[in-house]
């Protein structure tokens, strides 16, 4: 409900071929002004596993499909490349850090690969993504009026979970996934 009145230009979505990710980008298509330019990010725009955000792209000319490695920062570099060209001078109003991965760990095997992995694609990746789409989260705020806080100016949403949790420790029984919940 509070959604549909996001009056928003631009938006980045990482992890946007499936789950929550995927959600969002239909969302926001099918707002009743929806933004200019929804730009979905993912590992690979080609494959079998982005099927159905290359559908929608099908039928929505304002779908743009950004190949994004969020734990490669070569990959993040030349994703704001291409959301920059394609704004083509306007600024990003909101950037989504929705990808995320999780591998199956207990407390006692949990080791030092499987958190570096996690680590740097749930908590480095949303950073470096940060960083490199400021400059463009800064033009949409600067060209927004008003002066008060809004996604509809420019924000970073950096996506949880209830495994990140510390205050619902109930999940701990059913799945320890160590790195993941520390990363959240």
């Amino acid at each position: 409900r509070s959604m549909a009145r996001l009056r928003i230009r631009s938006v980045l979505v990482t992890g946007a071929n499936r789950g929550i990710g995927l959600g969002l980008v239909r969302h926001f298509l099918e707002l009743p002004e929806p933004p200019q330019w929804v730009f979905a990010g993912c590992r690979d725009p080609k494959g079998q596993r982005a099927q159905e955000l290359q559908n929608l792209a099908s039928k929505h000319p304002n779908l743009v499909i950004v190949p994004l490695e969020v734990a490669d920062p070569d990959s993040i570099k030349a994703a704001a490349a291409r959301v920059r060209e394609q704004l083509g001078g306007s600024g990003l109003n909101l950037l989504i850090n929705n990808a995320g991965i999780a591998k199956l760990s207990l407390l006692d095997s949990e080791t030092l690969e499987n958190m570096t992995q996690v680590y740097t694609t749930n908590t480095v990746g949303p950073l470096l993504l940060g960083q490199a789409f400021l400059p463009l989260l800064k033009k949409a705020a600067q060209g927004s009026p008003g002066s008060g806080l809004s996604c509809s100016k420019a924000a970073i949403v950096n996506m949880s979970s209830n495994g990140g949790s510390i205050a619902s420790p109930a999940g701990w029984e059913l799945m320890q996934v160590v790195s993941y919940r520390c990363s959240k």
